[in-house]
């Protein structure tokens, strides 16, 4: 009856092991396939803005920012009519 004891026991606790790797192998796998797809949303979602906006600038050197930031000083300067209704 003790041997039949062990025997089950271990049994069981290898079982629990193969179920717990496999879990994991699938669940990580699906978390991949999910990310990716997510991923692939994005960049289908960004190409559709950049074709619908005409031009995307993605950086900006910070030199040129700074320049930028030096020459305008309070905001830019837009010159405007008035209309008369």
């Amino acid at each position: 009856m003790l041997k039949f004891l062990i025997i089950f026991l271990g049994v069981g606790w290898l079982l629990g092991q193969l179920i717990r790797y496999f879990l994991r192998t699938k669940l990580a796998k699906f978390a991949q396939q999910v990310n990716e797809a997510q991923k692939e949303q994005m960049r289908a979602h960004q190409q559709n803005a950049r074709s619908k906006d005409g031009v995307h600038v993605d950086f900006i050197p910070k030199e040129h920012q700074q320049k930028r930031n030096k020459d305008i000083e309070g905001g830019e300067y837009v010159d405007y009519e008035e209309v008369k209704e």
